[in-house]
């Protein structure tokens, strides 16, 4: 039986907020992403053509920790350094997490303001 994927990328990621203010200056200031627009309970931002929105909860529902996000960076260790100088909260430190052929994958994860668990992501050829 021949079957024909549906789903060819993801588009938009929604991350729930507390305080949307505060959330806003994390992503764009802190991360560095680009700000598409906002309202008073959502901004978007474009993560490489991804759409990344932050929303406070419109029922009590949907009012939780959101999935983690992988973000990938070029030098994860520098952008750890800038980002702990900077006051981001990280869970742990840089680390190999699996090494391919010629090719390890660091990760290390953060808490934005919200208290959602994002990470950030190298592969780094060896």
């Amino acid at each position: 039986m021949e079957t024909t994927a549906t789903v060819q990328r993801v588009g938009q990621i929604s991350v729930p907020v507390k305080d949307l203010s505060r959330a806003l200056d994390f992503y764009k200031e802190k991360l560095g992403l680009s700000l598409l627009f906002n309202t008073e309970s959502m901004a978007f931002f474009d993560c490489n053509g991804l759409r990344l929105m932050l929303s406070l909860p419109e029922k009590d529902e949907f009012a939780h920790s959101s999935s983690v996000i992988y973000f990938q960076v070029a030098n994860i260790q520098e952008t750890y350094e800038r980002l702990v100088g900077q006051g981001v909260t990280f869970i742990d430190e840089p680390h190999v997490v699996v090494k391919m052929g010629q090719t390890e994958t660091w990760m290390v994860f953060f808490k934005d303001t919200e208290d959602n668990t994002h990470a950030f992501l190298s592969e780094i050829q060896i």
